[in-house]
């Protein structure tokens, strides 16, 4: 299994589900894996990659990352499926690693909390998004590469 592909579905999860809960200030949420995998394809994640979007929200180092426990897995007996619904309890606010974030500006607008890695992770996969486009746009890697070296001039 690809770790970095999992750790983009844990903060994917975080972004879209587990903070706007906190910070609704709900005590149980559910995460569908079909609705987080529609995020996470749209930012380039490989499709019915089901298992591992499964396995990395129910994995252990999720739940203690974010201060959740799970109540209940609805789905097949597998739990390994687009159909599948993580039931998540948020074990006490102040086990969340972003318990007391969300803080204001003068203007009244909330102030950036996240912290370094996730700001590191959220730009590369920016970076990422821009830099796949880019490619797609010069047909592909090996046309990018001749792009970059600046062959297509030499010979056009």
């Amino acid at each position: 299994m690809n770790h970095g592909l999992s750790d983009r579905v844990r903060m994917v999860a975080l972004e879209k589900f587990v903070t706007p809960a906190v910070r609704a200030g709900k005590s149980q949420f559910s995460v569908a894996v079909r609705d987080l995998m529609r995020h996470l394809q749209a930012g380039g994640f490989p499709e019915r990659n089901w298992p591992q979007v499964c396995t990395a929200i129910q994995a252990g180092k999720f739940l203690r990352e974010n201060g959740l426990e799970i109540e209940g897995v609805d789905g097949p007996p597998k739990k390994q499926s687009p159909t599948v619904v993580v039931r998540y309890r948020i074990a006490t606010p102040e086990q969340t690693p972003f318990a007391g974030a969300v803080e204001l500006t003068p203007g009244g607008r909330e102030a950036n909390t996240e912290n370094p890695e996730a700001w590191a992770f959220r730009m590369t996969e920016r970076l990422r998004g821009l830099m796949k486009e880019e490619i797609a746009a010069r047909g592909g890697a090996e046309g990018y590469m001749r792009w970059v070296r600046g062959y297509d001039e030499e010979e056009g």
